[in-house]
């Protein structure tokens, strides 16, 4: 089952409707080769809702559709939740970005990098630099991700139970307790390495605030935004409108029912690097307020000089992802791209060969969900899907070109 909605005027809004048309029929492609199950593409322009596109299941086994208020996985995307939520605190004062963390992370304090040996016996010298707020937000701490795989102190992570999940037992504190213990990969800002470091983050939340991380999201930002369907589960009475996790097996999505049952349940660790569900509705109204300079239906989130810092490029020498990066997986391409304080924006549109605007901001979840803002445009555009890993397809560079294809002016 298909379906298009227009809500705002798309001519008004310079768009080429014929041309939006691309969108759904682009992605039917894949639901009719079952690369996709289903699929739901929001895109807006000065924040109102110009084109929704959506097309085959939210569950194919059960044949349920895709609806507008489908509940999605976004994992990563939480990420960019998180970061608000630090920024909104540093607007109070609580910290300031050169701040070391190990102010409230102890075992931060004396940080070690790694410089050889294997994860069962890592060679490590002092850090010469403390690891700061600054580059946790920007992925240039030298923390990892277990699921990275590509170097030893990876390994480390997974030997203490660190891969796609959490080991049993753990909560916030103790996991970020293991990932801050374990030696970096580089010396703090001198590297982007996609990583933990907005778990960390979260933990920071709930030090500095003194509540829980679910508990100031919902109070601070998901519920002043009406993000009613943004949680770190999905409760009983909505599972009817979870959409079903899906990996390739020879080249077809297949139902991942097992990983997907975690997404019904309440977490042990409220990871603010990739916890939350959400609705395109919800995570719309999140990107209204990033576009609307941290405002939205007369409540303040951030000032716009804040929003502003946080996207701008933030990587060592003014670098990009691909000049940056170590051997790192990340949600978005790398040449002509850079990272702020919690999002990748495009520092090079030339270089980056995309048709969205130097300046846009964006990122992504691990089952191929994706967002972008462009603030130069006043575009904003969500896709979800929920295909795991997200470099299965290049879904979210065809959909940016699929969209701005249909900007007339």
């Amino acid at each position: 089952m298909n379906g298009i909605s227009i809500q705002a005027d798309a001519f008004e809004m310079d768009f080429d409707v014929s041309r939006l048309g691309r969108i759904d029929r682009h992605f039917d492609k894949y639901v009719a080769d079952e690369k996709l199950a289903g699929y739901l593409i929001s895109v807006s322009r000065a924040g109102q809702v110009v084109y929704t596109a959506r097309g085959g299941h939210r569950d194919r086994e059960q044949s349920l559709p895709v609806v507008d208020d489908t509940i999605w996985r976004i994992y990563s995307m939480t990420k960019a939740v998180t970061s608000v939520a630090v920024m909104m605190l540093a607007e109070e004062g609580i910290f300031n970005l050169f701040d070391e963390a190990g102010r409230w992370i102890e075992s931060l304090r004396e940080p070690r990098v790694y410089v050889g040996g294997t994860a069962a016996a890592p060679q490590t010298i002092p850090a010469t630099t403390p690891v700061r707020i600054h580059h946790l937000l920007s992925h240039t701490s030298g923390l990892t991700y277990g699921f990275n795989y590509t170097h030893p102190v990876d390994q480390i992570y997974r030997n203490k139970g660190y891969d796609l999940s959490f080991p049993k037992g753990a909560d916030l504190a103790s996991a970020v307790d293991d990932f801050c213990s374990s030696p970096l990969l580089f010396q703090p800002g001198e590297a982007w390495n996609y990583s933990v470091a907005v778990d960390v983050l979260g933990r920071l939340v709930e030090i500095w605030s003194g509540q829980t991380l679910d508990v100031f999201l919902r109070e601070r930002i998901l519920d002043p935004l009406g993000m009613t369907d943004t949680d770190w589960y999905c409760p009983e009475e909505k599972t009817d409108r979870l959409a079903q996790l899906y990996v390739p097996i020879d080249g077809r999505a297949t139902a991942a029912t097992k990983m997907a049952s975690g997404a019904t349940r309440g977490p042990s660790i409220l990871s603010g690097g990739g916890g939350l569900v959400s609705t395109a509705h919800d995570y719309n109204q999140f990107m209204s307020m990033l576009l609307n300079g941290g405002e939205l239906n007369g409540h303040r989130f951030l000032s716009p000089a804040t929003i502003d810092l946080m996207m701008s490029n933030h990587l060592p020498g003014d670098g990009d992802l691909e000049s940056c990066a170590r051997d790192s997986f990340s949600e978005d391409w790398a040449t002509g791209v850079g990272f702020g304080l919690g999002f990748s924006v495009i520092t090079d549109r030339r270089r980056a060969k995309t048709l969205a605007s130097t300046g846009t901001y964006a990122w992504g979840g691990m089952a191929s969900t994706g967002f972008w803002v462009d603030p130069a445009e006043e575009i904003t555009v969500g896709l979800y899907t929920q295909l795991l890993p997200s470099s299965t397809y290049a879904l979210r560079r065809e959909l940016q070109q699929l969209v701005y294809g249909a900007v007339t002016a």
